[in-house]
């Protein structure tokens, strides 16, 4: 019998923010090998510090990454599409070559509508077009902070109402369901509009265009006026980070004080991802 190979035993890792915001890559680690006690923990803090993290030059099997992935948390099956049939808690990310519409291509925060939306998520690059498909990261810690006393006031009271059929984000996630004769589950997930993150203890804003259709008790009509200034506000430049893909770069991202957007800017060309979510808990 061969052993398991045992944790990797490596330096601290060499962690550099990529921009002033969020972000940063850590370089000089390999994920296909089990990682030490020390290694996991210098990895979760860099994400607590920069939100989102960034892993060059990988080669990972879809079992490697779902061992990298429980490193962190518990892996959960995406809701709404099968996973492979090999692994079931990866999803491939696909966007073929004839496809004009990207997977999840608008500014959100991955599955709002449960529950428990994922604690993050992590994805890693198959296939990649020649340029563009790079994807954009937003702190929303820094979103929420910068608004006006009054308004936080005001959010702080209110509840906002996610759902999974919110047509600039299902787009995509139905074409491949009804191609596969799967039937769409319409989820809605009601969360505080300002979270309090479960290990920081700072607040972030918790509404996306992707998912958030109003507040509770208002209607859509009430609702859309302060939502579009939220969604346009939580997106500034400056609260963001771009990120470069390249075959076997992994991103890492905290769900819980961020968002992301998929660049669609690729037409004609295949993008082939993995994607595995980590459970999260109820925001509060």
């Amino acid at each position: 019998m061969t052993a398991a190979p045992s944790p990797a035993r490596t330096p601290r890792p060499d962690i550099r923010p990529v921009a002033g915001s969020l972000g940063a890559e850590i370089l000089g680690i390999d994920l296909a090998r089990p990682l030490d006690a020390g290694t996991v923990a210098a990895i979760r803090a860099a994400l607590l510090e920069h939100l989102v993290v960034f892993f060059r030059d990988q080669k990972l099997t879809p079992p490697q990454q779902l061992a990298f992935a429980r490193a962190f948390g518990e892996p959960a099956e995406y809701p709404q599409l099968k996973g492979l049939p090999e692994c079931p808690l990866i999803t491939p990310v696909v966007k073929l070559e004839h496809e004009r519409v990207n997977f999840g291509g608008v500014w959100h925060s991955d599955t709002t509508y449960l529950e428990r939306p994922p604690m993050g998520s992590m994805l890693y690059a198959i296939e990649i077009p020649p340029c563009g498909g790079d994807t954009l990261f937003a702190n929303q810690y820094l979103a929420y902070e910068t608004l006006s006393e009054g308004l936080k006031r005001t959010l702080d009271g209110l509840v906002g109402v996610n759902t999974s059929t919110k047509a600039a984000a299902s787009k995509t996630r139905e074409d491949r369901m009804r191609a596969a004769g799967e039937e769409l589950k319409v989820l809605v997930g009601e969360h505080p509009v300002v979270r309090t993150h479960p290990e920081t203890g700072r607040k972030a804003l918790f509404v996306n265009v992707g998912h958030t259709e109003r507040f509770q008790g208002w209607s859509e009509a009430e609702s859309r006026p302060l939502l579009e200034y939220l969604f346009a506000h939580q997106v500034l430049p400056e609260f963001t980070c771009r990120f470069r893909w390249a075959q076997g770069s992994l991103a890492f991202w905290d769900n819980r004080c961020t968002q992301h957007n998929p660049v669609n800017d690729y037409h004609g060309y295949r993008r082939v991802m993995h994607r595995v979510t980590l459970m999260g808990d109820v925001p509060r």
